[in-house]
């Protein structure tokens, strides 16, 4: 077994527990803005976790590229989708404003 292997063998299952805590936290939380951060933050980890398991099994750097190119587009694209569907339901008023904390918007 190669430290490739053991790498792999490490990060896959890391990376389908936060994926399968994230779907979990998607089904149990209460309001859109946690529904959303689990959404958002361990469903993109767990996707890192996998793909940083699976480019030691690919072999070549140009089997890693499109690996790279989609942990790259994951980062870019999940931040900004939670940002924009948190704005839209803020500002449709679906979000409980006794949750939160601090409200630094003008309503």
């Amino acid at each position: 077994m190669s430290a490739g292997d053991v790498v792999t063998a490490v990060l896959l299952p890391a990376g389908g527990v936060f994926s399968v805590l994230g779907a979990l936290g998607v089904l149990r939380f209460p309001d859109l803005l946690a529904r959303l951060h689990a959404a958002t933050k361990p469903q993109t980890i767990g996707l890192l976790l996998v793909l940083a398991g699976v480019a030691p099994q690919a072999g070549s750097l140009s089997a890693v590229t499109p690996l790279i190119l989609v942990a790259f587009f994951q980062l870019l694209t999940a931040p900004v989708t939670a940002q924009t569907v948190g704005g839209a339901a803020y500002r449709a008023g679906v979000i409980r404003h006794d949750l939160l904390t601090l409200d630094e918007t003008d309503r």
